[in-house]
């Protein structure tokens, strides 16, 4: 068996992709059937792609560089948030100070909270660089980490994870903190989570899923422009 796989990847230069399309639509219709929020597509779809791997003794390298097309959809697909953002244009210009106000503040929390963690914990300069861009999108977070001297597979995944992570549990804080209002809903999952909590802040709500994808914009940007300030704090 192991045989026929292993003449299959290495005859198809674009296996990559079929595995990675394969898995989030397998991790869709999980989500669909069982209807729970922990059920996410791309926790779902990485933990089949990494057993797949693993079961194959395939290497991660070989599997990047055979789903790379699949990348190049990650920036047209962030772009494209936008067009929510653009059907609430005047929500936006009557709320633009809180706006732009509430986005700093999550940006200035997230990466305080990094300087503070790598104090506490005593991680390294390169450690603690590698988390600091956690809460953007991984094409500006990558370049981020490795202009600070980080370690830029591992901030990938970071990203990814943080991620995950608002996904799921973004409804769920928001009922728990009692954040009611479009408006701080959207703000606060675009700022924490970019686009992968952008995704479940559109499934909540025209207006959640307007403001979480300028909150990434601008969050990418402010993170972007700080960062090398916060760095500056490192142990």
């Amino acid at each position: 068996m192991y045989e026929l796989f292993e003449a299959y990847l290495s005859q198809c230069s674009v296996w990559g992709v079929v595995l990675t399309i394969g898995a989030f639509g397998a991790g869709t219709l999980i989500r669909r059937k069982t209807g729970k929020d922990w059920c996410n597509p791309l926790l779902l779809g990485s933990l089949f792609v990494i057993l797949f791997l693993r079961l194959l003794r395939t290497p991660y390298a070989e599997y990047r560089t055979s789903a790379e097309p699949v990348s190049y959809l990650l920036l047209p697909a962030t772009v494209s948030l936008a067009i929510p953002l653009y059907e609430k244009w005047q929500l936006l210009r009557e709320n633009t100070v809180a706006v732009f106000t509430g986005i700093l503040a999550g940006v200035v929390t997230s990466l305080g909270s990094i300087v503070l963690l790598a104090w506490l914990l005593k991680l390294e300069a390169s450690q603690a660089a590698t988390l600091l861009p956690k809460s953007v999108t991984t094409a500006i977070g990558m370049d981020v980490a490795a202009a600070l001297g980080g370690i830029v597979p591992l901030a990938s995944a970071v990203i990814v994870l943080t991620g995950i992570v608002g996904g799921v549990s973004a409804q769920w804080l928001c009922r728990c903190l009692k954040i009611t209002d479009p408006l701080a809903k959207g703000i606060a999952i675009g700022t924490a989570s970019h686009a992968i909590g952008t995704a479940k802040a559109l499934e909540i709500g025209e207006v959640e899923g307007a403001m979480s994808g300028l909150a990434i914009a601008v969050a990418g940007v402010l993170t972007a422009v700080l960062a090398p300030v916060f760095a500056g704090f490192l142990p």
